[in-house]
């Protein structure tokens, strides 16, 4: 914990700026309750080109629900940074859950992995990009140990790969059926 807090007041003492406040204030809402996610699912849901991602992506943000903020939260109960590390001022609203791991990122990850895949890479890669800023200004707001968003990301890879295995094993399944079903 001493290496995570310090971790922590380090970024608060060398990178906080009115500047990058604001930005990663703005990063870190685009998270909350999956909110950029949710809507970006939603988005790819509607378009018959899309939809598998939005299909994965939906399935990998209630696996990521599931495993990060209903089991892993509940039985790791960690206290938040700003709650402990002396001199850590948060510089977001508290959270009133517990801190391990971040479901911010790991939301985002799931998410972003998910539909890496299924969409043209010049998004895809994009995706990765914010779900890797959303987990860093986690850390900047102060709201997360390193090792909250480390979790998270590695649970959020994690279930956005077994997302892709599965569905990938379900759509070749359908295809299948459809051109036997066709002969």
């Amino acid at each position: 914990m001493n290496i995570d807090g310090g971790i922590l007041l380090l970024i608060q003492e060398y990178m906080r700026n009115a500047v990058c406040d604001v930005f990663f204030k703005g990063i870190t809402h685009l998270g909350d309750a999956g909110i950029f996610w949710i809507v970006l699912t939603i988005v790819l849901l509607c378009f018959r080109q899309t939809r598998r991602a939005g299909i994965y992506s939906a399935c990998a943000l209630i696996g990521s629900l599931i495993v990060n903020n209903l089991i892993l939260k509940n039985i790791v109960g960690r206290i938040r940074p700003y709650e402990v590390v002396e001199g850590l001022q948060c510089i977001v609203a508290p959270a009133h859950d517990a801190s391990f791991p971040s479901g911010h990122t790991g939301a985002s990850f799931a998410s972003a992995v998910a539909i890496y895949r299924q969409i043209p890479k010049k998004f895809a890669v994009l995706f990765i990009v914010l779900a890797a800023l959303i987990a860093f200004s986690r850390l900047y707001v102060g709201i997360h140990y390193p090792t909250d968003v480390l979790g998270g990301l590695v649970t959020g890879i994690g279930i956005g790969l077994i997302v892709n295995f599965i569905g990938d094993k379900v759509f070749a399944g359908m295809k299948a059926k459809t051109i036997s079903e066709e002969q």
